[in-house]
């Protein structure tokens, strides 16, 4: 993937197991197969039903954990996270999993999404004498819980919920149970699994495969699941719900080996690539496309069209994260480092590269450049997704209209900038035709905000940027 290139980041990744006796090592096998996530930080929680224990840290996650460490990590129950920042900013004090102590127990808390009106809450909050220790928007959960009346900690988080607007997908661990919620909307995806007689919850089912888990289904929108020595137990938070799993899941941000809500994720994405051809009906010798997100669609892209596939643009994937830079110009330099050409492909030839997505165009840009530079006589641009037009508030990084291209610039502009001999994008329909999520009456079932504008949920006025809010709808 080129997310640190595009400039298009998830926010992380969660993972959760109860009652196996090798809990941290379990949780260390499903955090890596979520590394795609989040990168800057991972940690994990472990209860051994009298105490919680932590280790968390800034990197990946075979940067902050080893052998040596996993082993210092008792218990039977564990949850862990890997995260990319969107709310709130860097540092140690960041990285979740949180755990809040008290003389009523501990509590350990993690999160992926993004909620929309934590600085509204927050602001209440600290009127009523809270004292927040971090930045992210994933601590206020924890406050409103232990300012709640109710007395057992179910009710509690019931509470709580009700209060929270947005993307989320959490989390929450005591010494006793394994609590688990995901918002109204389903916003991120969430899945519980089974290994033995211990159960496990992931952000994706490819953890569930690594650890040699059986997937046993989806958790609902609005639902609440409590997991403890007794078994599993569920019930709704709120009947107010309406599925809205967000779009980019299926089309960038999941693991091609990953099912979401039945859907395998390259079957998805090579299904938008066959539609896309469809679409485009481009006349050329050779499809390739840009690792590793969009291999999928390039694939069914070369099927439908009956034109080669080939591998002309090669992952360096040695890479280290050190020149990551916001700057343009590095950038830039680091498409360079992380994508090369294979001339030996493309020379002469009128090639087809499909991508995913175009956030700000940059890399585009320059992986046409490439390709030229390469002796590709022409370069079309094909897009597995339709123009990304709008900000994304649910936890991908994309909070502003300026830094998306396609909310500024005609498609006949972006091709311009990008320097291709022409561009495609998917049509909103043809994508979710490809999807192929079941429709919910005139409801798709998905979160299309991105490129319609259309938000499942409120968008609070102090999540939007004050230039912005004109056109937020």
């Amino acid at each position: 993937m080129l997310a640190e290139l595009k400039g298009l980041n998830e926010e992380c990744g969660v993972f959760g197991i109860w009652g196996h006796p090798d809990a941290a090592k379990i949780t260390y096998y499903g955090l890596h197969s979520l590394q795609h996530r989040g990168q800057e930080g991972a940690g994990i929680v472990v209860s051994n039903g009298g105490r919680l224990q932590v280790l968390k840290g800034e990197g990946l996650v075979t940067e902050v954990f080893n052998e040596g460490k996993i082993e210092k990590l008792h218990g039977k129950s564990a949850i862990g996270h890997v995260r990319y920042a969107t709310a709130g900013g860097g540092g140690i004090e960041n990285v979740q999993p949180f755990l809040f102590n008290s003389q009523n127990g501990s509590l350990a808390l993690a999160h992926n999404g993004n909620i929309v009106n934590a600085n509204a809450l927050k602001h209440q909050l600290e009127a009523q004498g809270s004292i927040f220790q971090t930045s992210s928007d994933t601590e206020v959960l924890a406050h409103l819980i232990k300012r709640s009346g109710y007395l057992s900690l179910n009710d509690q988080l019931k509470n709580a919920l009700t209060m929270l607007k947005g993307a989320y997908a959490f989390l929450l661990m005591t010494e006793t149970e394994m609590m688990v919620a995901l918002d109204p909307n389903g916003l991120r995806p969430l899945s519980i699994g089974q290994i033995g007689d211990a159960y496990c919850v992931a952000s994706e089912t490819c953890a569930f495969d690594i650890i040699g888990a059986e997937f046993v289904r989806d958790v609902m929108p609005g639902e609440l699941i409590v997991i403890d020595d007794r078994g599993l137990h569920s019930e709704p938070f709120t009947l107010s719900t309406s599925s809205a799993i967000c779009t980019m899941e299926y089309v960038y941000f999941s693991r091609p080996d990953s099912n979401i809500h039945g859907i395998n994720v390259h079957t998805a994405r090579k299904s938008m690539g066959k539609q896309l051809a469809m679409e485009a009906q481009i006349d050329a010798d050779v499809v390739t496309g840009v690792p590793d997100s969009s291999i999928s669609a390039a694939i069914g892209y070369a099927e439908l069209a009956g034109i080669p596939y080939e591998l002309g643009l090669i992952k360096n994937r040695y890479v280290g994260r050190t020149f990551i830079q916001p700057s343009q110009s590095l950038r830039e330099q680091g498409v360079k480092m992380k994508l090369a050409p294979v001339r030996g492909v493309v020379e002469g030839k009128r090639v087809i590269m499909v991508d995913d997505s175009i956030v700000r165009g940059t890399t585009s840009r320059r992986i046409v450049t490439m390709l030229r530079e390469a002796g590709a006589k022409e370069v079309h641009v094909c897009i597995s997704s339709p123009p990304m037009k709008n900000p994304c508030f649910y936890g991908i990084d994309t909070s502003t209209h300026e830094e998306l291209i396609a909310s500024k610039h005609s498609v006949e502009e972006i091709r311009e900038i990008i320097g291709a001999d022409s561009l495609t994008f998917l049509s909103v329909e043809g994508m979710l035709k490809a999807i192929g999520r079941p429709q919910d009456g005139n409801q798709c079932g998905q979160c299309l905000a991105c490129f319609t504008g259309n938000y499942p949920t409120e968008i609070y006025p102090d999540t939007v940027l004050p230039h912005e809010k004109e056109l937020v709808r």
